[in-house]
């Protein structure tokens, strides 16, 4: 059981407050684009949804459950292998400034007093901000529009009757249309799921 204590002075740089930051329920909030990265900027935020988001709709957990899932994913160690301390470090900045500003955003239902946590709906509102694209990746739009490119491309080919274009037959144009753009969206679909927060939630115990 993690025992609450109070400093004028927190070891841990993620326990000072943000600004604008409540502890009371949460209220759904109309938030730009800046505002929604601005929240999941935090590695601990989106821990929090992510774990949450491995949970049935409306289930409501212990916040001594999410601190221990954290802290076993910062650590790269199962929650059984985490300390005290480190335990200590997350609860911490949770319980003061993370789950306060999550409520703040409507993202999730925070209750101080008892010490539980659930999603709210606002997190459906964010949803297509929870997608990222890795560093070597290019955004999904970019290749849908250079997949249109080529097969306008190929149109023009099959109208100037350019070999062997020439010789494809609008049947034969459409099953490749729609081979290439069916298994495009298909991939697309798998990379989303695979990105998603919450596709990846196995903490060994």
């Amino acid at each position: 059981m993690i025992q609450e204590r109070r400093s004028q002075q927190p070891d841990d740089p993620d326990t000072t407050p943000d600004r604008d930051t409540t502890t009371g329920t949460a209220r759904e909030t109309d938030l730009d684009r800046d505002d929604i990265f601005d929240v999941l900027s935090n590695g601990r935020r989106r821990y929090a949804i992510e774990y949450l988001k491995g949970h049935d709709e409306g289930e409501t957990i212990d916040l001594s459950d999410l601190v221990d899932y954290i802290a076993a994913r910062e650590n790269d160690t199962t929650v059984g292998q985490v300390s005290y301390k480190q335990r200590k470090r997350v609860y911490s900045s949770l319980r003061q400034t993370h789950l306060p500003k999550l409520s703040d955003c409507g993202l999730v239902e925070y209750d101080r007093g008892r010490g539980t946590i659930a999603l709210a709906d606002g997190v459906r509102e964010v949803q297509m901000h929870l997608e990222y694209v890795p560093e070597d990746d290019i955004p999904w739009c970019y290749h849908y529009l250079g997949l249109a490119s080529i097969m306008g491309t190929v149109v023009g080919l099959v109208w100037l009757g350019v070999y062997p274009f020439g010789d494809l037959t609008t049947a034969g144009f459409g099953t490749i249309l729609t081979a290439a753009f069916g298994v495009s969206a298909v991939v697309h679909t798998i990379h989303t799921k695979r990105n998603e927060l919450g596709s990846d939630l196995e903490v060994d115990r």
